[in-house]
């Protein structure tokens, strides 16, 4: 059986609804649905040790959020998905306190530049306390990846960290996804930390408030989805489902697929998501005041 490599619970939850049944209930998980804004949201929360084990997620609560009227072009669209990803992260956050934002990936390869280019439109305003008393303080971290600076990004946001002090971290990251039809349209925002590279194999060290010491809250946006994947949808949808999904792994084991017009949806997506999170961190802010400072 082929393993589907995916980097969202909402994801996990139904491939093993799928494969357990619709109507079968998975103990320790707890799942639902609502709009925000006019946009889907959809939230799994892994209650306990069992169901963090049925979906290979950590315990904690999971939103996915459906930002595809951004590629339809619907009305305000990128305004409702920042206001809607801004009210799912706040209620995560501690109220008060400094903030540490950390865009995790590689600028230099598009599929995987989301955090670096969020970190690049975020509203920070650590520097400026004695100038606007009022916003919250915020740090922004771009960390780079090993194979460039032969540091783990886990070590680069704990040792910023242990100096400026946050009371969380944000980290934003491109996932992988297990749906052609995720790709650059959801964003999954959790309490449950991150493992970087976790969806494409790569496993790096983990940034997880055991690690860091204050909690950690991921941002996330899928970028990239196997490719023996995208061969099994493509084989069932053309009513042929392959006997052997295992023998699709093969050569392209590590082979990702990223939609052809990533350039571009990166640089919206990168955009859209650094309003988010400033709202979310500068609640006495509207959107338009946020525009304002940013232009």
């Amino acid at each position: 059986m082929l393993t589907i490599r995916t980097d969202l619970a909402v994801e996990a939850h139904q491939l093993w609804r799928r494969q357990a049944g619709e109507n079968a209930a998975l103990p320790g998980v707890a799942a639902g649905q609502e709009a925000l804004e006019g946009l889907p949201v959809t939230h799994v929360e892994i209650l306990d040790e069992t169901g963090a084990q049925a979906l290979g997620k950590p315990v904690g609560r999971y939103y996915t959020l459906d930002v595809s009227a951004l590629w339809r072009r619907e009305e305000d669209a990128p305004r409702r998905c920042a206001q809607a990803a801004a009210k799912l992260l706040a209620p995560l956050l501690p109220e008060e306190g400094p903030i540490l934002v950390a865009g995790l990936g590689n600028r230099a390869m598009t599929p995987d530049a989301l955090g670096p280019l969020t970190a690049d439109h975020l509203l920070v305003t650590r520097h400026l306390g004695e100038l606007l008393p009022g916003l919250r303080p915020v740090a922004a971290l771009a960390a780079g990846v090993l194979g460039d600076t032969g540091v783990e990004a886990a070590e680069w946001i704990r040792g910023t960290a242990e100096r400026i002090h946050p009371v969380a971290v944000v980290a934003v990251d491109a996932l992988a996804a297990g749906d052609l039809d995720r790709l650059c349209s959801s964003v999954q925002i959790s309490d449950a930390g991150l493992i970087p590279g976790s969806g494409v194999g790569n496993h790096r060290k983990a940034l997880t408030e055991e690690v860091l010491g204050v909690p950690v809250i991921s941002v996330g946006v899928p970028t990239v989805v196997d490719a023996a994947t995208v061969a099994v949808h493509i084989l069932e949808e053309a009513g042929k489902p392959p006997e052997d999904c295992a023998a699709l792994r093969g050569r392209g084991s590590k082979l990702f697929v990223t939609p052809d017009g990533i350039d571009r949806q990166i640089r919206e997506l990168s955009a859209v998501l650094a309003r988010g999170v400033s709202l979310a961190l500068q609640p006495g802010l509207a959107y338009e005041d946020l525009e304002a400072l940013l232009a």
